[in-house]
């Protein structure tokens, strides 16, 4: 019956359908009001992309495996009833789409949560009830039971969440499961659990109808399963009724990065190759698969037998269609940075993209052609400046862009110098692509006046002209050996084998982690097996868990990363990245000093103090990251003139370098011209 969707054919751009999957991802529309319309269009918009088979977020078979309180499950009819709308505007579009079932076990942020043992997850605040024989009976028969209902909502079929560390994959490993009944002890027993709820939904709903296994083949956690186990357990699954396996990857409260911008592309595919072969059925790949190309090497070095994307069908709805025709140039590519996905849905906000604000917005954000078409002018061709450009021409309107600088792109031509974030030069490769595409008339090299504005007679005028780094009061900070972040990351300049940096905030983090890279020597992207390295995950994986000891690459320079205030370094970085930034420059032997007082600067370096205790850095540079200030000089003089004009991005608000704040109002704006 899934011929079509999974046979092998020639590999090119046109078979992308059948083998991508989009993969599951949490939106917190399901949570809301009125939230499974909006769950409907934004995957019917995905599915008219040319998506081959869509798997919503997880969904609970229970009340105690719900992820949060009040979070969505799927445990009556009523409730089943109520996702027709999504499968039915998914299927008017082609698609396919299946529910994930997920159990979240010890990982629910709620107070009745359950697990094979009373083991609390360190990354969790509650202990977690040991669930007695027959109620592990009675879940297997609620995973079941929540597959037929999904069955008559619609759904072409459901993936069972085995993976990540949520409740199967708890029962599975010795870390969690200290049962000594039938459920724990020998892995016989361990894997009983999972393979009785494929066993079982098979039974309920029949031959038929898709079941996606996501089998976790790296743990990436102390006492997690060897690849003998994995390996038995993909053909107990298989053997038990399962029409796919798909890859999971590290555990939540792994202390490898799996999914961040700092992972190569492909990353983890070696492990499915690993299980090529063992099986029968389709094998997915999966993580930091972002493009095309990623997904066809992937293919075509016989990794998998398809490819799983996530967080790229939030950045671009026809990332598919757009390989499909050959026009690659105009994906807008997710860079991984999960400011407004999986940051937003741990913080029970609605999921987004930082590229695409119309993800999961779909009803309420559209760039539909203009009524009234006017002569726009946008000046500063950074984030902001260009998503309002190329969203106000996309509509119609004439725009002319000006950049002061010689290329577009802003505070990202910084950000894609950073090591791990070379994924942001692709948000430029995008906007460029829209420029041409739109007719956006560039005007580059080109700081505008007030009087060339006035003088064009211009309709709107957008003022999208960003920030000038924050310049600090002390004695000496006009030493030559003090450089500002746009001095190192944007000119060039040379900074020695030892350097303090002020300000600890996401700016100070990015130039430490520069820094604390030979970039004149490494490779632009690290290797997979470089990577691994780093960070200790063991390829050969000899011991259960694939974890080895970590062995990064040693820092060029002595780094001091200082911050006025006390607490924690790094405290407002993103909620899920935030301790990839700390570990990495923690690996690095970047040195962390707060509560700082600045003295002064001079040929011995930077005098501090520290709780009245006065000492000297001798450094040879310091670079200041100590915030930024909003260009506004264009607007005041507009201003005086009577010129209307809009503020946007940076030049509205600079703190924190938002770029997810800038895109969205910039988009916004530009819907509404």
């Amino acid at each position: 019956m899934y011929e079509k969707l999974l046979s092998p054919l020639d590999l090119g751009f046109t078979t992308l359908r059948n083998r991508v999957l989009m993969g599951s991802m949490h939106t917190n529309l399901e949570e809301i009001p009125g939230g499974l319309e909006r769950a409907a269009t934004f995957y019917a918009e995905r599915a008219r992309g040319q998506v081959g088979l869509i798997v919503t977020g997880g969904i609970a078979p229970n009340v105690a495996g719900s992820v949060g309180p009040h979070a969505a499950k799927m445990t009556t009819q009523e409730e089943a009833d109520q996702h027709k709308i999504i499968t039915d505007a998914v299927h008017k579009e082609g698609g396919k789409i299946c529910l994930q079932i997920l159990h979240a076990g010890r990982y629910a942020y709620h107070p009745n949560l359950v697990g094979p043992s009373p083991i609390k997850a360190p990354i969790n605040f509650f202990t977690p009830k040991e669930l007695s024989s027959e109620e592990v009976w009675q879940t297997v028969k609620d995973y079941a039971n929540t597959a037929a209902l999904a069955q008559s909502a619609g759904y072409d079929g459901v993936e069972i969440m085995g993976s990540e560390g949520y409740l199967i994959n708890q029962f599975i490993v010795k870390r969690t499961n200290h049962r000594e009944d039938e459920w724990g002890g020998s892995y016989e027993n361990r894997i009983k659990f999972p393979i009785e709820i494929v066993k079982q939904t098979r039974e309920k709903v029949g031959p038929n109808f898709i079941i996606i296994y996501r089998l976790s083949m790296l743990d990436l956690v102390e006492g997690g399963s060897s690849w003998e186990e994995v390996v038995q357990l993909a053909k107990e699954i298989e053997a038990a009724g399962a029409t796919i396996i798909n890859t999971g990857i590290g555990w939540h409260e792994a202390r490898v990065p799996t999914i961040g911008t700092v992972v190569p592309k492909g990353g983890f595919a070696w492990v499915t190759k690993r299980m090529m072969g063992e099986v029968n059925i389709p094998l997915v790949a999966t993580n930091r698969i972002n493009m095309p190309d990623v997904g066809e090497k992937v293919l075509q070095d016989g990794c998998a037998d398809m490819v799983s994307m996530a967080r790229p069908f939030l950045a671009d709805a026809d990332l598919v269609l757009k390989a499909i025709e050959k026009r690659p140039e105009e994906i807008n590519t997710c860079i991984a940075c999960n400011q407004a996905c999986l940051d937003h849905t741990f913080e029970m906000k609605i999921c987004s993209c930082i590229v695409n604000p119309r993800a999961c917005h779909e009803t309420e954000l559209n760039f539909l052609p203009a009524t009234t078409l006017k002569k726009v002018a946008v000046v500063g061709a950074g984030p902001a400046g260009m998503a309002a450009a190329t969203i106000a021409a996309e509509r119609g309107h004439t725009v002319d862009l000006f950049e002061a600088e010689k290329e577009i792109g802003g505070q990202f031509n910084m950000a894609k110098v950073i090591p791990g974030k070379e994924e942001y030069q692709h948000t430029i490769r995008y906007y460029d692509a829209m420029i041409k595409k739109h007719g956006v008339q560039l005007h580059l090299n080109h700081r505008v006046t007030a009087e060339e504005l006035i003088a064009a007679g211009y309709d709107e005028v957008i003022l999208a002209t960003g920030v000038t780094p924050r310049k600090v009061d002390f004695p000496g900070a006009d030493h030559a050996k003090v450089l500002n972040y746009a001095d190192v990351l944007y000119r060039g300049k040379e900074v020695g084998k030892s350097v303090a940096i002020i300000g600890a905030g996401g700016i100070g983090f990015d130039m430490a982690e520069f820094l604390a890279h030979d970039t004149e020597h490494e490779s632009p992207s690290m290797s997979t097996s470089a990577y691994m390295e780093e960070w200790g995950v063991d390829m050969a994986y000899s011991d259960p868990g694939a974890l080895t000891a970590a062995k990064p690459a040693p820092s060029p320079r002595e780094i001091y990363l200082l911050k006025r205030s006390g607490g924690k370094h790094g405290k407002d970085l993103g909620k899920t990245t935030g301790w990839i930034h700390r570990a990495s420059l923690k690996m690095k032997g970047v040195k962390h000093l707060a509560n700082v007082t600045y003295e002064k600067v001079d040929d011995e370096g930077l005098h501090i103090s520290i709780g009245g205790e006065l000492q000297v850095l001798p450094v040879e540079h310091v670079v200041i990251c100590a915030g930024q200030e909003p260009l506004r000089d264009l607007h005041d003089a507009l201003d005086a003139q009577g010129q209307k004009v809009h503020l946007i991005g940076g030049a509205d608000v600079a703190a924190q370098l938002d770029a997810k704040r800038a895109i969205k109002q910039a988009s916004y704006l530009a819907a509404e011209l």
